[in-house]
């Protein structure tokens, strides 16, 4: 379950996507549903970090929810495909990105190929689940492997276990990003005043939430 301090509140099911731009600041919580944990469901999710523009990395937030049916699914001899951004093997996800972005989620028995051809600058291939063998190279859950896009095309990529895998790429970053804590930035000083508001209380609140998580040391 989404809340965010625009007053957005989205819960999001299986294969939909909730996209947040962040801008110049925004306040989120994510929670397991109360259905869902009174019933001890396991839930599992995927949180992309895409960095935005130079030119409109303080823009206004904002948020739009993409549910599942509105995203294009590929199939393949054992593998599935959920476009969930980008173009992929000839189908377009409608969620929208601050620049060329792909990020595609497919679900793989074993012995199935792994198609890695992609129009993107830059490519990786990360295993949420099962394994997967590149070009002889072992990858295994929760390690993500980065790869040249004109290569790629050529690797013989295939699951060795049923998979879950993750394709993420797109057009080059100009320039360079710093992280702190939650706050990323082209500019040091400005993560450091976001701190700093951060531990004044000066961000705006998510309506229905009463926890705020401390800046860390």
């Amino acid at each position: 379950m989404h809340r965010d301090s625009l007053g957005v509140t989205q819960r999001i099911e299986a294969g939909a996507v909730n996209g947040m731009t962040a801008g110049r600041g925004v306040v989120h919580s994510e929670r397991i549903p109360e259905d869902i944990r009174a019933a001890g469901h396991v839930v599992e999710g995927i949180q992309m970090w895409l960095a935005a523009p130079a030119d409109r990395e303080e823009s206004d937030p904002g948020f739009r929810h993409y549910p599942a049916a509105d995203l294009p699914v590929v199939t393949s001899p054992g593998a599935q495909f959920r476009v969930l951004a980008g173009a992929f093997l000839e189908r377009v996800s409608p969620v929208h990105t601050e620049m060329p972005t792909l990020c595609v989620a497919g679900e793989l028995e074993e012995g199935a190929a792994l198609p890695l051809t992609a129009d993107v600058e830059e490519l990786a291939v990360y295993v949420a689940s099962g394994a997967v063998d590149l070009a002889g190279q072992p990858l295994t859950a929760g390690h993500m492997a980065v790869l040249d896009p004109q290569e790629a095309r050529r690797l013989p990529a295939h699951t060795t276990a049923t998979t879950r895998v993750m394709l993420i790429g797109g057009q080059r970053l100009e320039g360079r990003r710093f992280m702190g804590w939650n706050f990323v930035s082209t500019r040091r000083d400005r993560i450091d005043a976001a701190k700093l508001a951060w531990a004044r209380d000066e961000f705006p609140r998510v309506p229905g939430e009463t926890e705020r998580i401390p800046l860390p040391d």
